[in-house]
């Protein structure tokens, strides 16, 4: 490929967010740091991003006002750390992202029931969004299904988050009425998946091909890896990893994992590099 394609295909692609992008700057860099970064040194790794300040102090402060992050002055110097809501949500985030596992039909279903009285609507939001970050379909009403691999994850975060008086949980088996392929097609949402897929796909196989083709510097891999990994981390609350027995032939999902697999190998150690550099002058 071409520079100028290479660089024609990237103006193309859809930038995330500058909140996106400054949780994932603290999710790779600030957790190796004692849980904190100087607000200097965030503006100028997002400015490495193409994030001008005004916009960089505004989306922090909005991520302050969300609980996201906390203000927390260091030797005498302005900065911020992660929220422990937010720091448990990306321990969670961590393995979804970085070990994802493929459920098998032999590991069966996870039901979760839940019924929560209308008068308490903030809790059912704030557990069927659990729900959803773990990657659970809803099978009716109330009743929401994942892969039975997820059993232990799916517990130890509503113990965590204070939900299981609201819940049942239960684990199953489908033995009988309907084909067991289109109620998965019901519970998810695959054609929405395939789609995503095939968008990261289109948007960063030129960008694991161009590292492959050049020698890229620390700031180009750092420009590179953060959006790239803000765009796939919400891939994988959408996809529990399903049984592949039960989704599309050639499902292209597992050629995106493998693509971002490469990239995470090909980038995010010079990536590092350069927000270490920033991080420590």
């Amino acid at each position: 490929m071409t520079t100028e394609k290479y660089a024609a295909e990237r103006e193309s692609a859809r930038e995330p967010q500058p909140r996106q992008l400054i949780v994932t700057i603290f999710a790779l860099y600030a957790r190796g740091e004692h849980n904190w970064l100087s607000v200097a040194s965030v503006v100028q790794l997002m400015a490495d991003l193409g994030v001008e300040s005004p916009a960089v102090r505004s989306s922090i402060s909005r991520l302050k006002r969300k609980g996201t992050l906390v203000a927390d002055r260091r030797a005498g110097t302005a900065g911020y750390s992660l929220s422990e809501s937010t720091l448990e949500m990306l321990a969670e985030g961590d393995v979804r992202i970085f070990d994802r596992r493929r459920a098998d039909i032999d590991d069966g279903w996870l039901l979760v029931v839940f019924s929560i009285p209308e008068s308490e609507r903030d809790k059912r939001h704030a557990l069927r969004t659990t729900l959803t970050r773990l990657g659970f379909g809803t099978a009716a009403p109330g009743v929401w299904v994942a892969p039975g691999n997820l059993a232990r994850e799916a517990r130890e975060t509503l113990t965590r988050r204070g939900m299981t008086g609201y819940v049942d949980m239960f684990h199953a088996e489908h033995l009988a009425f309907g084909d067991l392929r289109s109620k998965v097609r019901s519970w998810w949402d695959l054609d929405e998946l395939t789609e995503l897929y095939s968008d990261f796909l289109h948007r960063y196989r030129p960008v694991l091909e161009h590292a492959a083709s050049s020698t890229l510097t620390p700031r180009e891999a750092f420009n590179e890896y953060v959006p790239m990994l803000t765009e796939w981390r919400r891939l994988p609350y959408l996809d529990p990893g399903l049984p592949l027995q039960l989704l599309p032939p050639g499902w292209n999902g597992v050629t995106a994992g493998e693509l971002f697999d490469q990239l995470n190998t090909a980038l995010s150690g010079p990536a590092r590099e350069h927000a270490r550099a920033i991080i420590h002058p």
